[in-house]
């Protein structure tokens, strides 16, 4: 059991080693990516949620 995990971690440091693994530069420009779209859509699912609250207090009160 003991050789068994031994093997796969070697195999695991060999394929780690074949990644390329991307600069500063383009790991900051993919998250300011991720952070733009999660401002964007927070602000989209806020304006819908207030929308379909207003409609449905529209109904109930009417």
């Amino acid at each position: 059991m003991l050789g068994k995990a031994k093997d796969f971690l070697g195999e695991v440091k060999v394929e780690v080693k074949k990644v390329t693994w991307p600069s500063r530069k383009e790991a900051m420009g993919g998250t300011l990516v991720v952070v733009v779209v999660v401002i964007i859509m927070s602000i989209f699912l806020g304006i819908v949620d207030t929308l379909l609250s207003k409609i449905v207090e529209a109904l109930i009160s009417s």
